[in-house]
């Protein structure tokens, strides 16, 4: 098993810190159990202690001030955005404060001109669409949940729509920063490219919070399609369905979207959104451009598709038709737990070459299958991503470890197919031990070397990343 085998603890907060701490936030510095345990607790498998205090930031300088004073007590600092991180990113694994910067979410600069915009870290994915909905834009990343883009870009997260328009990685122009000292860095600018120094806005960009709390983002923004289509199309085999998406993006059709679902899945969509779909492995796509050019790449797809056994290829043009079926995309997650009253899920996403993609998949399938586990898969097929969710009992250690045994099989098999142990989840407490794995124990020195550069009292996110 890759999570922390060692037990959660930290020493009392110091009494001067948290008398500081009240005496600059006034009711924004709480200790009550309820708020800290919204703080404490993520979509991962952990129970962890909750963080000892939380703090509302509301600007910039508030949130160096309150690095600050921990930096000077040596009491870890834990961000904390929108709460949706999968791999207990969040967790106050050595106690600490967790810094809350979901009310820094103002939209600071809208450039349409450049199609840049400039806003704090508190900013959610679906606000800011909705704010550019008036220019003309859209910012494209989009992993599902209603995610602060603080929290997206230190996860490096994607999404549905990376197949066409990249990751955070390619998306984030510049980036403003807090060290783990309270000093404030600014990192890149507002133009396209630059060959200036080190890169550091790639540098914090899925740091996971260990080097510094984003406190700023510029990032790219795109003009809103002239024409977009969604298409639905199902297929006799999960097999047949990925070697689909994976002929369309070999042939260079520029999808903007190709999701997969699997029969569970779709099943549990069905029940959760009513939706009346077939209960058979399921293609959701998307087109952007103009008129022509959309039914030029929708009618090669259908012919792809038909290639591979596809069939009853149905077409939402309309904005609500296309909400309906990607609002049940996004909802899967939680559609998928309620196929087990109870349960938890062990979320495991591994990315591979693109044309190691159906060998992985049915592999891992059929292994859960053996196992007897319940399970959904859903994936960002178009650029070699899926999502494999194990069902389990809480209560029955025996079925955590067959989670666990199955996701490191997985994970295993992707890294032999030179892909990697987690496309956008980032490693946060669970993927620490496959880190190592996949890059070895030269790379991850030179991380902890930058870690221990940046954070010598080690007071970012501790215990995040890193095994031991």
């Amino acid at each position: 098993m890759n999570a922390p085998d060692t037990p959660f603890s930290a020493p009392p907060l110091p009494a001067a810190l948290l008398d500081a701490l009240r005496t600059d936030f006034a009711e924004r510095c709480s200790t009550a159990l309820a708020v800290r345990e919204q703080h404490g607790r993520d979509e991962s498998i952990f129970d962890v202690p909750p963080p000892q205090a939380v703090v509302f930031a509301e600007t910039e300088a508030e949130v160096a001030r309150v690095v600050m004073l921990c930096a000077s007590h040596r009491v870890p600092v834990i961000p904390y955005g929108a709460g949706s991180s999968l791999e207990g990113h969040l967790l106050a694994v050595r106690g600490g404060i967790s810094l809350d910067v979901s009310r820094m979410s103002r939209i600071l600069r809208i450039d349409a001109e450049d199609l840049t915009v400039t806003v704090q870290p508190g900013v959610t994915r679906k606000a800011l669409n909705e704010a550019l909905r008036h220019e003309g834009l859209f910012f494209p990343i989009d992993p599902g949940a209603d995610a602060s883009l603080g929290g997206m870009a230190a996860t490096r997260a994607s999404g549905t729509n990376a197949v066409r328009y990249g990751t955070m990685r390619e998306n984030v122009l510049a980036l403003r920063f807090v060290a783990a000292n309270g000093d404030i860095v600014r990192t890149g600018s507002r133009a396209k490219k630059s060959s200036a120094g080190y890169d550091l806005t790639r540098l914090v960009i899925g740091s996971e919070g260990t080097l510094g709390v984003i406190t700023e983002l510029t990032v790219k923004v795109h003009p809103l399609p002239e024409a977009l289509s969604a298409a639905v199309c199902f297929f006799p085999s999960i097999d047949a369905a990925v070697r689909t998406a994976m002929q369309v993006i070999q042939i260079g059709v520029p999808i903007a979207r190709c999701e997969l679902l699997d029969t569970n899945a779709i099943k549990a969509v069905n029940a959760h959104d009513k939706l009346g779909l077939k209960e058979a492995p399921m293609l959701l796509m998307e087109f952007h451009g103009s008129e022509a050019g959309v039914a030029e790449q929708a009618a090669v797809v259908q012919d792809v598709a038909a290639e591979f056994g596809g069939e009853a290829f149905e077409w939402a043009t309309t904005p609500e038709a296309r909400t309906r079926l990607w609002t049940a995309r996004h909802h899967a997650y939680l559609s998928g737990l309620q196929m087990r009253p109870g349960c938890r899920a062990i979320t495991t996403d591994t990315c591979v070459p693109i044309s190691r993609l159906a060998e992985n998949i049915n592999a891992s399938i059929a292994e859960v299958e053996a196992a007897g586990l319940p399970y959904f898969v859903v994936g960002h097929v178009g650029d070699g991503n899926f999502h494999m969710a194990y069902l389990l009992d809480p209560a029955d250690p025996q079925e955590l470890a067959t989670a666990e045994r199955l996701s490191a099989q997985m994970v295993a098999r992707a890294i032999a197919m030179e892909g990697t142990c987690t496309g956008e989840h980032g490693i946060g407490l669970h993927k620490q031990g496959f880190l190592l794995d996949e890059t070895g124990e030269e790379a991850v020195a030179v991380m902890r070397a930058v870690k221990a550069a940046l954070d010598p009292a080690g007071i970012m996110n501790p215990g995040k990343i890193f095994a031991g």
